[in-house]
């Protein structure tokens, strides 16, 4: 919409009308910086308006998430009983202001706005029809693991499809021309394309390797794995919602940086995209929306985002980080998502392989928790690596 009445105005203004003349301040609306804080903004207030509305409508649809038992948790079970009858599905609070805001405020046809607002939208529809399941029966589990995955891996497959064949994005189908100057695909600067396969790291100026057509199950994986590892770290009051602040915000810069050709060719060395920097928008609302479900969902909570609102995050963020070329970047910046998932990990293998735990209980959350430390504790600990892990990613940037 600002976009949109940037464009009006702009014409008019060419015109000479006078009431164009008077509105110059619309001028602003063109302006990523402006358009991405309106949008983080919007979202924020969104979320404190609507919230309590959604709070009550889930209260009344009884909605509860279902508490595992102590046959299942032992210990745990008694820490979390207080949370029996929260009302769960809040990510469609998450999911909503995002959308709305991204409407207003970015450009919802460019590409990589596109795709990751629709990547994000498919992934809450699929967290939402698990949530519903798992309140019906009244039970934790919810949609099946392998028809869950499957449906991770269709929507998966064509994000990957649609950023490797999109021409503004890759560059493929583009005439040699246009991807010569710059003005589609991904760039190490004039006349220095990089393909869509090429997969890159701040640390290193050029491309580590190019996978080619093999990207694509690449691609997959990450979506599959951020949207799984996002979800397996919703397991506490505002947990997953505060590391997606600082991850959303640290991506919402590097969209910025890799959309403008000096900071990302001339200064940073990374690659740049002409449409990318819209992105920017997106992940801003998402920051602002998470903010706004905080203030509900911080400890103790009122709401939780269930399925809707963590498989929905995953599957944003880990499109977000592959439409900025800066995949591997995530492994640090969502590193509180890499160590929840990878606990999970290394405890099944070695319950399997040794017939012994590594921690007290997977994820890593709740074996902090059952070492005596307060939930709130564990919380806020997370929020502080999660803050210095993305400090420590966009610090990286410039090395070299």
């Amino acid at each position: 919409m600002l976009p949109a009445l940037y464009d009006f105005w702009l014409n008019a203004y060419e015109r000479g009308d006078a009431w164009a003349v008077t509105c110059r301040f619309l001028n602003l609306f063109q302006y990523i910086t402006f358009r991405a804080a309106c949008a983080g903004l919007l979202a924020f207030i969104l979320s404190l308006v609507i919230g309590p509305r959604v709070i009550r409508k889930l209260i009344s649809l009884k909605v509860g998430q279902p508490i595992r038992t102590a046959e299942e948790v032992h210990k745990l079970a008694e820490l979390h009983g207080g949370k029996i009858g929260t009302p769960t599905m809040g990510g469609v609070l998450i999911l909503g202001t995002v959308l709305v805001a991204t409407l207003i405020c970015a450009r919802p046809l460019n590409p990589f706005v596109a795709v990751c607002a629709c990547t994000m939208a498919a992934c809450g529809l699929l967290g939402l029809c698990d949530d519903y399941k798992k309140v019906k029966e009244k039970k934790s589990d919810g949609i099946s693991s392998r028809r869950k995955l499957l449906w991770q891996l269709i929507i998966a497959l064509i994000a990957a499809a649609f950023i490797y064949y999109k021409p503004e994005i890759s560059g493929i189908g583009a005439s040699p021309e246009q991807i010569a100057a710059g003005d589609v695909g991904f760039s190490l600067g004039k006349n220095n394309p990089i393909g869509i396969g090429s997969i890159c790291f701040p640390l290193f100026k050029t491309s580590l390797i190019d996978l080619g057509l093999l990207v694509i199950p690449f691609f997959t994986l990450i979506i599959i794995g951020c949207s799984n590892a996002v979800n397996l770290t919703d397991g506490l009051d505002g947990l997953a919602t505060g590391c997606t602040i600082s991850a959303a915000l640290s991506y919402a810069l590097l969209a910025y940086l890799a959309g403008h050709y000096f900071m990302a060719v001339e200064y940073l060395v990374i690659p740049h995209n002409l449409y990318v920097g819209e992105l920017a928008v997106f992940l801003m609302s998402l920051a602002g929306a998470c903010f706004g479900f905080l203030w509900f969902n911080c400890h103790p909570a009122k709401v939780f985002m269930g399925d809707t609102g963590s498989l929905a995050i995953g599957g944003a963020l880990g499109t977000a980080a592959i439409c900025t070329k800066q995949e591997l970047l995530l492994v640090i910046i969502g590193g509180i998502f890499v160590m929840e998932a990878m606990s999970v990990i290394l405890q099944v293998g070695s319950f399997k392989l040794r017939k012994k735990r590594i921690f007290k209980m997977s994820p890593i959350h709740h074996h902090f928790e059952l070492l005596g430390w307060h939930e709130s504790q564990v919380i806020v600990r997370f929020w502080i690596l999660s803050i210095m892990l993305s400090l420590f990613g966009l610090a990286i940037l410039k090395i070299a």
